[in-house]
């Protein structure tokens, strides 16, 4: 299933899957936006990313690893 910007949640357990021991907290937001484009199943414009998305993304990652 294609992944895309507004899959905040799809794309936060995809991340934690591939990265079970990181703190979202802590990554620059330059590294999770590599991270989330080099998802095998992110399809959209990389260049489309916005601080509001990726923060949106931080913290459903960081919902996803407390409820785990």
């Amino acid at each position: 299933m294609p992944l895309y910007w507004a899959d905040a949640y799809e794309i936060a357990r995809e991340l934690q899957a591939a990265h079970p021991d990181v703190d979202p907290l802590s990554l620059k937001f330059t590294t999770l936006h590599q991270w989330i484009t080099e998802l095998p199943d992110f399809a959209d414009d990389p260049a489309q990313a916005t601080e509001g998305r990726l923060e949106a993304i931080q913290m459903a990652w960081y919902e996803e690893r407390l409820v785990g």
